[in-house]
């Protein structure tokens, strides 16, 4: 039930996207949108970010969950971009956004934490600083340059982008990633 108004929320924010940008969004304009009370909203979300963050997890969870059961980066890349694609409008607005508790921030947070988890995870041994120092960068890098794709400056397909990610990668860790599996 709890997941049904989360979605109902998520989908009154997408429609709330189509006539005004995200930070000119209120969180009376959400409930109003989908019929529910602001207590409603606050009893399953802190704002309207932690909401976009919410809905932006769905989509990585899957991805993160494809790759911890034998996907590679590639693979969970492609799959999404391809989900981003789809849902277009709503990411191109939460990704325009740098408030607090942005989704670029959200993003980087949540890649960081799946891949050190992989690694040490899969390897049975902590990660070291400069590997760790190499991966901040690299997951920097990619959403970044996710950033600059879902707003249009990058013209490329999720297979195109996922591949250029995945070549990107810094040699020492993507030696990392080959011994564990990951690619």
């Amino acid at each position: 039930m709890n997941n049904d108004i989360k979605y109902k929320l998520a989908n009154a924010m997408k429609e709330c996207m189509f006539s005004s940008p995200v930070e000119k969004i209120t969180v009376k304009e959400i409930c109003d949108t989908c019929g529910v009370t602001r207590q409603t909203f606050y009893r399953n979300f802190q704002d309207k970010y932690d909401l976009i963050n919410w809905y932006f997890d769905k989509i990585l969870i899957e991805s993160f969950h494809q790759m911890g059961e034998g996907s590679t980066v590639y693979e969970s890349l492609v799959k999404k971009f391809e989900y981003i694609r789809m849902e277009h409008l709503f990411f191109k607005a939460a990704f325009k956004n740098d408030e607090q508790n942005n989704l670029k921030e959200h993003d980087f947070e949540l890649i960081r934490q799946f891949y050190i988890d992989q690694i040490e995870g899969k390897s049975h041994r902590k990660i070291s600083d400069k590997l760790l120092f190499q991966l901040e960068m690299y997951c920097q890098g990619s959403v970044f340059m996710t950033t600059q794709w879902v707003l249009g400056n990058k013209n490329f397909t999720p297979q195109e982008l996922a591949g250029l990610l995945a070549d990107a990668m810094p040699k020492e860790l993507a030696d990392v990633f080959r011994e564990v599996n990951l690619i």
